[in-house]
């Protein structure tokens, strides 16, 4: 899918190390006594921009990187406007980006994982970002309305995405109530989803160690990266089918 090299010296890849440190340096702080809500603040920022980040360059696209509308129209190109079967080759190419990435990360084991890993985290949501927002096309939503691209993010936590939207009063189905909802809150629900998935992505790749024990394997890591990657998409792809019907 030509991400995998760029992303490796992307601006995003510094902010999602940057994310990965501040998180980090946050649960550090905790265990020494600081207040709960001092340390999501410090990390808070680091997160969103993150998070910002997989939405901008997954949906706009960048380089040679092609946006989600680019890929959806390309598929529904290929199915002759057939909207589910586009769909399933969106995910089936996803599905083969997000092996490579993992596969290359977790093939040094312990020796290249460490300085691998940011880049892969940031490859694979950007990826997943991007397969989520050209399933919601070709099923008729506008990846321009700020909603539909709320929605795709919570979509990136796969069976949580409802939660995630709930929090922020956004309920399962898009439409006019919950647009003059959204415009009630005090704050942007883009933001406060942003936040809330950055802590989920973190948790998952930089801070449990037992999820990582496999990748630092040399040789095997490669296939559990692979493996694993793969797995999170899937229920990031189920997600998305659900969150986005057809319209």
């Amino acid at each position: 899918m030509g991400i995998f090299g760029f992303m490796r010296r992307d601006e995003g890849t510094k902010t999602t190390r940057s994310a990965m440190k501040e998180v980090r340096r946050g649960k550090a702080a905790k265990g020494r006594g600081k207040k709960k809500a001092e340390v999501e603040q410090e990390s808070g920022g680091a997160l969103q921009r993150m998070v910002e980040s997989f939405r901008d360059i997954g949906l706009d696209g960048k380089l040679n990187f092609s946006s989600a509308q680019a890929v959806a129209n390309r598929a529904l190109k290929r199915s002759r406007k057939n909207p589910e079967k586009a769909a399933r080759q969106i995910i089936r190419s996803h599905r083969r980006g997000v092996t490579v990435g993992g596969f290359a990360t977790g093939l040094g084991g312990v020796f290249t994982l460490a300085a691998l890993l940011p880049a892969n985290v940031f490859e694979f949501y950007v990826q997943a970002t991007r397969m989520v927002g050209a399933i919601a096309a070709v099923r008729g939503y506008d990846l321009e309305d700020e909603e539909v691209r709320t929605r795709v993010l919570a979509a990136l936590v796969g069976e949580e995405s409802d939660d995630i939207l709930a929090s922020v009063g956004l309920g399962p189905v898009a439409g006019a109530a919950t647009r003059q909802l959204t415009k009630r809150l005090p704050a942007s629900p883009s933001t406060a989803v942003a936040r809330a998935i950055g802590g989920r992505v973190v948790r998952r790749f930089g801070l449990r160690s037992t999820r990582l024990f496999g990748k630092a394997i040399p040789g095997l890591g490669g296939l559990i990266g692979a493996w694993g990657d793969r797995r999170a998409l899937k229920k990031i792809a189920d997600a998305a089918l659900k969150d986005f019907p057809q319209i």
